[in-house]
Order: structure tokens, then sequence, then C-alpha cells
């Protein structure tokens, strides 16, 4: 093996024990002791990848959104020629993905925020953009929106393992969430929210004001 392929197998195997650590014994238990450790690797081995913890939290979280915006990418192109929603049903897949799948992204997003909140600026910049481009194609954005806010719920309870639910049941509800026909007669159309919000409607809008 040579010495970049070596140095490729030491980098991972320091990730993945920092995700197991974060997982088992949670984000404040993380050291570059502790990932020497786990990973069977020397705290040298680590520190030669690593210079610090920060560094690690950094790696984590650049290599899973990688990974989900790869499965994001794949997701679109599957949705795009089927669902009136494809950002959203993107979106809603990708959140399922990370509560479901092992040693989720999520563990090293909030490993991140606890240690070093201003890490999680760039996932928040592209979170702002995901929901815009959600806003956008919704007919009924806020119906879209809280669709959203039930998948992260789901998300966030069973992370923290607050949830009364079993994997069934979560599964059933993700379905339940992209499934667009069951929300198709709960939407609103845009003309009769601006209606009763009490905007002015778009011919009164255009409507030059008579000078005085």
């Amino acid at each position: 093996m040579d010495n970049a392929s070596r140095s490729e197998r030491s980098r991972n195997a320091a990730l993945e024990a920092a995700i197991a650590i974060i997982a088992r014994d949670g984000p404040g238990r993380l050291t570059l002791d502790a990932i020497a450790r786990e990973s069977g690797l020397s705290k040298g081995g680590v520190m030669h990848q690593f210079r610090t913890k920060e560094a690690v939290l950094k790696a984590l979280l650049d290599r899973q959104m990688a990974h989900f915006e790869e499965f994001a990418t794949s997701t679109m192109a599957k949705v795009s020629a089927t669902s009136a929603n494809p950002n959203l049903a993107t979106q809603l897949a990708t959140v399922r993905e990370a509560a479901t799948s092992p040693n989720s992204a999520a563990l090293a997003l909030v490993a991140a925020m606890v240690e070093n909140p201003s890490l999680m600026a760039l996932p928040r910049e592209r979170e702002m953009e995901r929901m815009a481009a959600i806003r956008e194609e919704a007919s009924d954005p806020d119906l879209a929106m809280l669709r959203w806010a039930g998948a992260m719920g789901l998300l966030l309870s069973s992370l923290f393992g607050m949830s009364p639910l079993s994997k069934d049941e979560h599964q059933r509800l993700f379905a339940r969430l992209l499934d667009d026909a069951q929300w198709t007669g709960l939407e609103r159309p845009a003309a009769k929210r601006t209606a009763k919000s009490g905007a002015p409607s778009a011919a009164k809008a255009a409507t030059p004001r008579k000078r005085a």
C-alpha cells in the first residue's frame, strides 16, 4: 500500500471512530485520545491527520455534507419527472435518509453545533437555499414548510432519543409526508392566501396612484 492510500485509510478510520464516539458517548467525549483508542491508531497517527478536535469536526461535517449532497442530487434526478414538488420531495427523502441510516450525518452536525456553532454557517446557508427553492415551486408554501418541519421533527426526536415512535411508525409517517396525494386537498391556492392576508390584489397594486 502506498503512502497516499495508507494516509487515506488512517483518515477514514479516525473519522469513523469519531462518529462512533459521538453516537455512543456524545460530542463532549470526543478527544484525539479517544479517537486513537477507538480507531486503533496511535495518537501521533491521528494528529498527523487532524491537529485539533475542531479539525475532526470540520472534516466530519464536510464528508457528511458531501454524502448527502450526492444523495440529494441522485434523488432529484429520480423525482423531477414525477413529483409536482421535486425540491420538497428531495429534501424529505434526504431527511429520511439521515434519520434511518446508521451513524447518521446528523450526529456530526449536532457535534459541530455544540462544539463550535460557527461551523454551522455553511449548512445553514445551504438549507436556506433549499427552503427558497421549496417555497418557489409550491402552490402552498406554508403547507410545504409544514411537511418539511414534520420531517425534521421526526429526525431530531429520534436523534435525541425523545421519540416514542417505533421504526415502522417513523417509516410510515415519512412515507405520508412524501406522498403529494395526501396533501393536495389541504393546499390553499395562492390567490386565496393573498386575499386573506389583506394584501392588495395584483391588479390593484399595479394601478398607479393619482397625484393630488
